[in-house]
């Protein structure tokens, strides 16, 4: 049979017991852990020189070269220790390799973190004899703790999601079963490596094994300082809408005005461009648009000095200004099959294509209700529609904006007026023109019929822009 794995990595952190894995993952006789290969301070452990014959600045230089020399080495099954803050350089190579099999070990976040504070008080970073222990109570920081727990948190879901887009498995090791032979033996079967240990290594001690009250010379404020922390995230809004990659074709630039305009579907447009024409004098369709990412870096190398810039609008008010241009209408501008489709498998109580102009206010209230019901599933994943830029969250859209470039600044529709003539001065702009209100469509206005139970779906619908961008009831 094919050996699966050409080689090994162990994610893990600082006071996570990687030490003591790697002790008995050399134990095995074809097995070779190389240490923290790629620690930007060292190469592998302080006191070494080099690995396999490369050397430190050979490896700085040439990250790869080091990492090729582990995987091709024919004396054993080679792999390393990898923490989050290691040469960032080979995190992708490793990621998208599924010859190189992951082993991810985790520790209580609050126990390492209390280790590495004793370790940094005492300079202690390895035990082998309880007789050089060195012992330190410790001061918990909170503000340095949840610092700690971001950076570990964010990197294991940065690596569960690799993992799982790929299609690859890893080996979860936590420190609690370092202690077992058995599971040192699961991880060299996993590795495909058939020899098995009967005794763990018994050179590297636990450093710390008393209990964290008397580790901690703060134990009461540190367990207040816990409590406030969301150990479940409780409080999270569920995110189940699609990633949104920038949208750059339809982004504006400046005819002269180093001005880059990132239009959020649904919110204002045509006037913020006829604006930017407007400063220089020039009509719409002078401005910069359909560029590609290479047009728009050009752009940017050109105009030294560029402002970036996106608006928002309350998320009701754009859900309502999509829903009578896109949905209520059935005429230029319409998403036609789209419309047909709710009517028909959404049930929503649009009039008859053609007859829009004449629906009643009590009539559009409720289609529009319905739409934002409607809206409610589809942004939860619910529905087999699309979630269409025109309706997909604000901080979506603007999460997509960052694969490329993000805005300088990010504008509000109710204040646009002022912020652009702020803008526009940025850049050498003093007289520029007042941008003119915005248009919307349909016969009946949010105005008309907006009141607290409008105000509460919209609210619900779209909670994740209420709670990011900090939005309150429309009027």
């Amino acid at each position: 049979m094919t050996q699966k794995f050409n080689s090994f990595v162990v994610f893990a952190e600082m006071r996570t017991g990687s030490n003591f894995l790697e002790a008995n993952l050399n134990s095995f006789a074809g097995i070779t852990c190389h240490g923290e290969a790629f620690n930007p301070h060292f190469i592998g452990y302080p006191n070494t020189n080099s690995i396999l014959g490369i050397d430190q600045a050979a490896r700085d230089s040439d990250p790869g070269a080091l990492l090729r020399a582990i995987r091709h080495d024919p004396s054993a099954m080679g792999g390393f220790r990898y923490f989050h803050d290691h040469d960032p350089r080979v995190l992708d190579p490793i990621l998208d390799d599924p010859s190189c099999a992951k082993i991810i070990l985790t520790r209580n976040p609050v126990e390492s973190y209390v280790s590495w504070k004793i370790a940094q008080a005492t300079g202690q970073w390895k035990l082998t004899d309880m007789k050089a222990r060195k012992a330190a109570q410790v001061v918990f920081n909170a503000a340095e703790f949840e610092a700690h727990l971001e950076a570990l948190q964010s990197f294991q879901l940065m690596l569960m999601n690799r993992l799982q887009t790929s299609g690859q498995t890893a080996f979860y090791v936590a420190y609690e079963d370092l202690q077992s032979v058995e599971v040192m033996n699961g991880i060299a079967t996993y590795l495909g490596v058939p020899e098995m240990l009967e005794g763990l290594d018994k050179n590297l001690k636990k450093q710390n094994p008393s209990p964290l009250s008397e580790k901690v010379s703060n134990f009461a404020q540190m367990e207040q300082a816990l409590g406030r922390l969301d150990k479940f995230d409780l409080t999270r809004t569920p995110n189940f809408e699609p990633r949104r990659g920038p949208n750059v074709p339809g982004y504006a630039v400046g005819v002269r005005a180093p001005l880059l305009f990132m239009p959020i579907a649904g919110g204002p447009q045509q006037e913020v461009r006829r604006w930017m024409a407007a400063l220089d004098g020039e009509k719409q369709n002078a401005l910069g648009t359909k560029l590609s990412q290479k047009d728009l870096r050009q752009w940017k190398r050109k105009n030294t000095g560029h402002r970036s810039f996106a608006i928002l609008r309350h998320p009701i008010l754009r859900a309502h200004e999509v829903f009578c241009h896109r949905i209520l209408n059935s005429d230029k501008g319409s998403f036609l099959q789209l419309r047909r489709t709710l009517v028909r498998r959404y049930k929503l109580p649009l009039p008859e294509e053609g007859t829009e102009g004449t629906i009643d206010l009590a009539a559009h209230r409720a289609a529009f209700m319905a739409f934002l019901t409607f809206l409610k599933g589809n942004l939860a994943g619910q529905t087999a529609v699309r979630v269409d830029p025109a309706w997909a969250t604000q901080a979506e859209v603007i999460n997509g904006f960052g694969e490329f470039t993000l805005p300088d600044m990010i504008l509000r529709e109710e204040t646009m007026a002022n912020d652009l003539t702020q803008l526009a001065a940025g850049v050498g702009y003093d007289s520029a023109p007042r941008i003119e209100p915005a248009s919307f469509h349909g016969a009946h206005m949010l105005g008309d019929f907006y009141d607290d139970d409008v105000e509460a779906l919209g609210a619900e619908v779209y909670q994740r822009d209420y709670m990011m961008f900090g939005f309150g009831r429309w009027r």
